[in-house]
């Protein structure tokens, strides 16, 4: 029963990705909307009928599953080792991230500049560090999930966050696919964990949607998602602020910072 609630939770996280209502799969697989909110409540699936589900949201059955074990373990975090011998080779790094984001050993070789002989090694690299497996036929298979954690102050961080950040926001956000924010507030310490809470989801979702284009037959775009959220002040508004009687040195610290970063 374990197993049968998380192939629904996914199939119902497939449904909120897609933006598919109950009345609307309704009409695709010829059932009343009573009828499809009764399967969905009672788990009552037969497998011709997860099959027309799974049709409708044009995913597999496979697929299903294996959104299902995603959420059974949404992210993984690589050994030490692992993250060194990646951060370390830009071009293994590289081809290990094309996999994550789910192409093939054939579409990179054909859509990106890696030779015969480069790949070979890169492959037989990742193998020997447990984070493939190549088939003969198949290609390389992924050993890890798709969702790394990277860790915090590790290798691949220290040595590629800075160039990630730099490049990301050079854009100036104004295509049709692009979208940029800037809104500082005043939060209670209970509406910032509130909102903590919801930008984990978001950053959730967003990987749910990767995991389901995965398998769809529509192009598919490289797409990046850039969360930051901190205690912050501008410092063209901090600069000005009246220092008050008993306000902590750190406090003013913390100004003074801002408005040299600032000009800097």
């Amino acid at each position: 029963m374990d197993e049968t609630r998380q192939l629904v939770d996914a199939l119902k996280r497939c449904l909120r990705m897609r933006g598919v209502t109950y009345r609307a799969l309704a009409e695709r697989i010829n059932l009343s909307e009573a009828s499809v909110k009764r399967i969905f409540a009672e788990r009552s699936f037969t497998l011709r009928r997860l099959e027309q589900v799974c049709a409708a949201l044009e995913i597999t059955v496979a697929d299903l599953v294996r959104m299902a074990e995603q959420g059974r373990d949404r992210a993984s975090t690589l050994s030490l080792e692992q993250e060194q011998a990646l951060a370390s080779d830009p071009a293994l790094l590289s081809y290990f991230c094309l996999l994550l984001n789910g192409c093939t050993g054939a579409e990179i070789q054909r859509d990106y500049e890696f030779n015969e002989p480069q790949v070979q090694k890169i492959v037989a690299r990742l193998v020997g560090l447990g984070l493939i497996e190549s088939l003969p036929r198949g290609g390389p298979r992924l050993r890890v999930n798709r969702q790394i954690l990277w860790r915090r102050d590790g290798p691949v961080r220290r040595a590629h966050e800075r160039q990630v950040k730099s490049e990301f926001l050079q854009s100036d956000f104004a295509g049709s696919e692009d979208y940029f924010s800037w809104q500082p507030a005043e939060l209670t310490a209970a509406s910032i964990e509130l909102l903590k809470r919801k930008l984990a989801l978001l950053q959730r979702e967003f990987l749910e949607m990767a995991e389901l284009d995965l398998a769809s037959t529509r192009p598919r775009h490289s797409t990046a998602l850039l969360m930051a959220f901190r205690p912050w002040v501008f410092s063209l508004v901090a600069v000005r602020r009246r220092v008050h009687v008993g306000e902590s040195q750190a406090r003013r610290t913390y100004a003074a910072r801002s408005a040299r970063s600032s000009k800097a």
